[in-house]
C-alpha cells in the first residue's frame, strides 16, 4: 500500500508531466542547433570556396582588357581560398593554382587553361562536400525527427494515461464520499468507503466509516427506547378522553386521538403528516379549529346528536421555544344539558312565582287601603315590611326571567337609531326619586352633537338605570355622581357613570359582571347579583362592551359603548 501522502502524489505527478515536457524541449533543442551547426559550416567552408573560384574565373575573364586590376582581384581571391582549404583534394588544387598565377604574373603569355582546370577542381571538390555534407545534414534531420516523434509519442501515452488515470484518483474518493454522506443523511448507517490509498482518502474513509458505525450502533441503541416512547405517547394520547390534536409550527398534523378522528369524521392515514391548511379545505371543522381563536362553546352533531364542545389551546415548549401547539376539544354536552336545565328551572320557578307575588302585591296595597280598615301603627309597620319585601321579590323574580331568556337566546332586542338623550332621560325619570331621597345630585353632560346609536332603548335604559342605582347606593350621603356621554372617535358612543364611594377591591373587579356575585363587606346591598351580569349581556347582544374602572376610597366609573346608527 503507497504511503505518499495526496499533497505528494499531486506534486509528483504535476513534476512528471514538467519533465516530460522538459526533455522534448532539450531533444529538440539539441537536434535543431546540431542541424544549425552543420548549416553554417557548409556555408563557412564550401560555399566560400566556390565564391572564390567563382571570382577568380571571373578575373582571368578580365586580365586582357585590365591586367592590372584582374590581377589584383585573382591574388585577393587567391589568398582568401588559400585560408579556406577544407576539403580532400582542395590543397593541392589551390597550390597549384598559386603556382600557375605565379608564372603568368611574371609572363603574360602563359596558357590560363591549366589554372582554369585547378579551379575547377576546386570548386568540384567544394561541390562534391556540399552534396555530401547535405546527405548527413539530412539524415542527421531524419533521426532528429524520429527522436522527437519515438519521445514525444512516448510521452503524449504516458501524459495521457497520467491525465486520463489522474482525475480519477482525485474524483471517484470523493463522489464515493457524496454517496456515502447522502446515505448517512437518509440513514443508511450500513454504508462504508474502502479506499486502499494510505493518503488522505484512506484516513477520510476510516473516519467516515468510524462514523458510520457509531450512528448504526446509537441507531439500534435508541431504536427500542425511541419505540417504547412513542408508543407510551401514542397510548397516553389514545386514552384521553377529550379530543386531541397536535400541530407543529408549520401547523402540519402530528397526531390526533380518536376521539378527534371521530369529530373530523376522517381516517388517520389521511389527518396525521398532512398540513393542516390542506385538510381544511375540505373539513369545516378544522378550518375552524385553526383559523378561529375564539372560546366560545362549539356546537357538532355527533351520531345524529348535537354536542357541544369548548376549545382549548396549548402552545409545546421545548428549551424555552415554541415547537408545536395542542388544540383540545372538550366536551361540555352534559355540563350544557345541566344548565339549559338550570335555565329552564329558574324560568319555570320565577313564572310561577310572579303570579302569587303579584297577588300578594295587591292584597297588600288592599290592607293599605282604609276602606277595608284602619291599621294600627304596628300593623302599619308591618303591612311596609311585608310590601317592601314583596317588591324585593317581584324585582328577583324579574331579573331570573330576564336571566333566564339571555342565557336561553331567547332575549328579544329591538335595536333602532336613538338619540342619547332619550336613553339618558329615559333613566334619569326612573332614578331621580331615589336619589333625592339621599340628596344625591345627578350631574349629565349629553353633547347636543353626538351622532344616534343604534340600540333597544327600553334594554339599555335598564343598564343605565341599574349603574345608577348602584350608583347611588354605594355614594356617600348628600354626595354627586357623574353621567358622562361621549364619542369614542371608532364609530361607538361611550356612556359612562361615576361615584365618589368606597370603590371596589382590585381582587373583585375582574369578577364584577359575574352571576350572583357581591362584592364581601359593602353595607346596605339588598340585591342578589345579578343586575351586572344582565346588564353584560344586554350590552354585548347589541354589539357594545361594558366595564368598570375603579379605584379603593376614590369611587368607581362603569361605562358601556354602544355601535353609531347608519344614517
Amino acid at each position: 500500500m503507497s504511503t505518499f501522502r495526496l499533497k505528494t502524489k499531486i506534486t509528483l505527478g504535476v513534476l512528471f508531466l514538467y519533465i516530460m515536457l522538459l526533455l522534448v524541449s532539450i531533444l529538440g533543442y539539441y537536434y535543431l542547433n546540431r542541424l544549425n551547426e552543420k548549416a553554417k559550416f557548409i556555408l563557412k567552408d564550401n560555399y566560400e570556396s566556390l565564391e572564390y573560384s567563382k571570382n577568380m574565373l571571373v578575373a582571368l575573364e578580365d586580365m586582357q582588357q585590365h591586367r592590372a586590376a584582374a590581377m589584383e582581384v585573382f591574388s585577393a581571391n587567391l589568398k582568401k581560398q588559400q585560408a579556406n582549404v577544407t576539403e580532400r583534394g582542395e590543397r593541392d588544387a589551390t597550390a597549384e593554382v598559386a603556382r600557375i598565377f605565379e608564372l603568368l604574373r611574371k609572363d603574360s603569355t602563359v596558357d590560363a587553361r591549366a589554372i582554369k582546370k585547378s579551379i575547377y577542381t576546386i570548386m568540384d571538390v567544394n561541390m562534391a562536400a556540399i552534396v555530401g555534407k547535405n546527405e548527413k545534414v539530412k539524415k542527421t534531420a531524419d533521426n532528429a525527427l524520429m527522436y522527437i516523434a519515438i519521445i514525444s509519442g512516448v510521452c503524449f501515452l504516458l501524459g495521457f494515461t497520467f491525465v486520463y488515470n489522474f482525475p480519477g484518483y482525485i474524483a471517484n474518493p470523493i463522489h464515493a464520499l457524496t454517496e456515502g454522506i447522502k446515505g448517512i443523511a437518509n440513514k443508511q448507517y450500513s454504508k462504508r468507503l474502502y479506499f486502499t490509498s494510505g493518503d488522505e482518502f484512506g484516513e477520510l474513509a476510516t473516519a467516515f466509516n468510524t462514523m458510520a458505525q457509531r450512528l448504526d450502533e446509537y441507531e439500534h441503541s435508541n431504536l427500542a427506547r425511541i419505540m417504547f416512547e412513542k408508543q407510551r405517547a401514542e397510548a397516553v394520547i389514545g386514552s384521553l378522553k377529550d379530543a386531541t390534536i397536535g400541530f407543529d409550527t408549520n401547523s402540519v398534523i402530528l397526531f390526533a386521538n380518536t376521539q378527534a378522528l371521530q369529530l373530523l369524521n376522517l381516517p388517520e392515514r389521511e389527518v396525521v403528516g398532512q398540513p393542516a391548511e390542506a385538510i381544511s379545505k375540505r373539513n369545516d371543522l378544522l378550518r375552524f379549529l385553526v383559523n378561529n381563536q375564539e372560546n366560545a362553546p362549539l356546537k357538532i352533531v355527533v351520531d345524529g346528536k348535537e354536542c357541544f364542545f369548548t376549545r382549548e389551546t396549548t402552545d409545546i415548549q421545548h428549551e424555552e421555544k415554541r415547537i408545536g401547539y395542542v388544540v383540545i376539544l372538550r366536551n361540555i354536552t352534559t355540563f350544557k344539558e345541566q344548565d339549559i336545565a338550570k335555565t329552564h328551572f329558574i324560568a319555570t320557578i320565577s313564572h310561577e312565582l310572579k303570579t302569587p307575588l303579584a297577588a300578594s302585591d295587591f292584597s297588600i296595597k288592599l290592607l293599605e287601603d282604609e276602606r277595608t280598615g284602619t291599621l294600627s301603627a304596628e300593623q302599619k309597620e308591618l303591612v311596609d315590611s311585608l310590601k317592601q319585601d314583596n317588591r324585593r321579590m317581584i324585582k328577583i323574580v324579574s331579573e331570573l326571567l330576564d336571566l333566564s331568556q339571555v342565557e336561553s337566546g331567547n332575549i328579544q332586542l329591538q335595536p333602532q337609531p336613538v338619540t342619547a338623550v332619550n336613553i339618558v332621560q329615559y333613566a334619569m325619570d326612573t332614578v331621580q326619586k331615589q336619589a333625592a331621597q339621599r340628596q344625591i345630585s345627578i350631574r349629565t353632560s349629553v353633547p347636543d352633537t353626538l351622532p344616534r346609536v343604534l340600540a333597544d332603548v327600553e334594554k339599555t335604559a335598564w343598564v343605565l338605570v341599574n349603574l345608577l342605582t348602584n350608583a347611588i347606593r354605594y355614594s356617600n350621603h348628600g354626595g354627586a355622581i357623574d353621567l358622562l356621554v361621549s364619542s369614542t372617535g371608532t364609530e361607538m358612543v361611550s356612556f359612562m357613570v361615576q361615584d365618589y364611594g368606597k370603590g371596589i377591591p382590585e381582587a373583585f373587579r375582574s369578577k364584577i359582571f359575574e352571576r350572583f356575585f357581591q362584592v364581601p363587606g359593602m353595607k346596605g346591598h339588598k340585591g342578589n347579583g345579578l343586575g351586572l351580569a344582565i346588564s353584560k349581556e344586554f350590552i354585548e347582544a347589541q354589539g357594545g362592551i361594558i366595564g368598570v374602572e375603579s379605584e379603593e376610597g376614590k369611587g368607581s366609573r362603569f361605562y358601556f359603548t354602544l355601535p353609531e346608527a347608519i344614517v
